[in-house]
């Protein structure tokens, strides 16, 4: 078992930047690789990014490119998404997910690949 723990979360100003951080703890070594996905109020979750935890490959959704970036802390086991220029639209749950296999990258957008997952945090991006 992973467990995942998300924190940095919070309200922030259009403009306005963020550091999410999801600490992994459990059976990590078998962590193939991390997803930020997010769930806006009425909308679907979705994939933000997408990190190889040992290559440090990264993926982007459009809602990531360019403003997201997403790194990782192998020796802490931890893994991040730095937003900036945040946007009202980007308000919205934000999860960590864990997959424990390669996928396509037709795959990436599959919740159900992903084997383990935070229990999220808010962010609230006022205008």
């Amino acid at each position: 078992q992973v467990q995942l723990l998300e924190s940095g979360g919070g309200l922030v100003q259009a403009g306005g930047s963020l550091r999410l951080s999801c600490a992994a703890s459990g059976r990590t070594f078998g962590t193939y690789a991390m997803g930020w996905f997010r769930q806006a109020p009425g909308k679907e979750r979705e994939l933000v990014a997408r990190i190889v935890w040992s290559s440090g490959g990264t993926y982007y959704a459009d809602s990531g490119k360019g403003r997201f970036t997403i790194s990782r802390d192998t020796a802490k086991n931890t893994g991040y998404l730095q937003m900036n220029s945040l946007k009202p639209e980007d308000t919205a749950v934000y999860y960590c997910a864990a997959g424990s296999g390669p996928l396509t990258i037709n795959q990436y957008r599959d919740q159900s690949k992903y084997d383990y997952w935070g229990q999220g945090t808010q962010v609230t991006v006022s205008s």
